[in-house]
């Protein structure tokens, strides 16, 4: 396959608002409406003492871009219900699917199991078009650099993460926690048989990127109505312990979004419980402090790990600074070694542009790169 090509035409023809076919393939994109009702009042009541800002002039909690939107799922032809899924999560930041359709279809040609594209709480469709407008989010720019003196990677594309996290860094936390909350939902609906697709007791296994790859080890760690027991994982450019990450990048989030964040969590967070009672501590809470230093928590965060290690998979990339493959090992402890393996490419990528869509004289070095990762992906799940 031709990822470059293969990418735009799949770009071609994604839709939020209709099944569509790509010709040539035994594949079905389809839409699915999906409306939060897990963990909505908790999280409705800590969005609620979440200042609004100039550019967001509602509170979180009145975002309703994010609490009911659409996702998608590449689904072999057919009207038989399925017991096998994938649900693939995406990295921070994110607007598009555009890079992950062929990644998508790729999971769902080989596997034979659908592919559920499902989108982190305020990230892809889940926010409001201003945010992504750069004519509309001008003054948000100009201010952003007016109150930041020689700010770093302050761009039009992570304006609104940017500003956000800076005025209150426990957004990451709370989004994190109400997306698990959805997919909790999500796999509910899917094994109690109450999703179109699926049987009753259907599997459920996780492809995770980036910052999606630290949601899914939330998930595993928390294992929430013991949903996720047998589900596999497989990481890529993903799953490092959160101090050693770097997410100071013009389409991530500026230096002084970022070392704010860094700080808050390494510290704050850990020491102060700065949510002050808004969110009990609890399972979930544990998971995710568990993935913040490697010091925190650290032989559950091992132990489990090692206990699991047959069910999980990670490669990293040798040239990625945002997930290092230091931060992994970090992560996973001593059992790395067998769930983790590095990779370097012979053309020029990065965390974000693992395969680099518009670069036509290394495109077969590009669609070998390609397949070795998503082969092995596909193999283990």
């Amino acid at each position: 396959m031709d990822i470059l090509q293969r990418t735009q035409e799949l770009c071609n023809l994604f839709s939020y608002d209709k099944k569509v076919k790509p010709e040539g393939s035994k594949l079905e994109i389809i839409p699915f409406r999906f409306t939060q009702i897990t963990g909505e009042s908790e999280i409705d009541e800590i969005q609620r003492a979440l200042s609004p800002t100039e550019f967001c002039p509602t509170t979180d909690d009145h975002i309703q871009e994010n609490k009911s939107f659409t996702y998608t799922v590449f689904t072999p032809s057919g009207k038989e219900k399925r017991d096998n899924a994938i649900i693939l999560l995406h990295g921070l930041n994110e607007r598009s699917w555009e890079k992950y359709l062929a990644w998508a279809e790729y999971l769902a040609d080989e596997t034979g199991k659908p592919v559920i594209l499902f989108p982190i709480a305020f990230h892809m469709n889940r926010t409001p078009s201003l945010w992504y407008n750069p004519r509309a989010i001008l003054p948000w720019v100009t201010k952003r650099k007016e109150e930041v003196k020689n700010i770093s990677n302050s761009t039009f594309a992570n304006v609104a993460l940017s500003s956000r996290l800076s005025s209150n860094p426990l957004r990451f936390y709370i989004s994190g926690r109400e997306s698990v909350y959805n997919i909790w939902q999500l796999v509910h609906e899917i094994k109690n048989g109450q999703h179109p697709l699926f049987k009753e007791d259907t599997s459920v296994n996780l492809f995770a990127y980036s910052i999606g790859a630290m949601l899914s080890q939330v998930l595993l760690l928390s294992n929430p109505d013991q949903l996720f027991d047998d589900s596999r994982l497989f990481m890529f450019c993903g799953g490092s312990i959160f101090s050693e990450m770097d997410g100071n990048a013009r389409d991530i989030m500026d230096k002084e979004a970022f070392d704010r964040l860094r700080h808050y969590f390494r510290h704050d967070f850990l020491e102060n419980r700065t949510s002050a009672g808004l969110l009990k501590s609890d399972f979930l809470e544990r998971a995710f402090k568990a993935m913040i230093r490697k010091d925190v928590l650290q032989d559950y965060r091992e132990s489990f790990f090692q206990r699991a290690c047959n069910r999980i998979r990670a490669i990293s990339l040798k040239k990625d600074i945002v997930m290092p493959t230091n931060g992994i090992i970090e992560a996973l402890g001593k059992v790395s070694g067998k769930i983790l393996e590095e990779l370097d490419f012979p053309f020029k990528y990065s965390h974000q542009i693992p395969f680099p869509l518009h670069s036509k004289t290394d495109s077969d070095s590009i669609n070998r790169a390609f397949n070795s990762v998503f082969y092995k992906a596909a193999a283990f799940l």
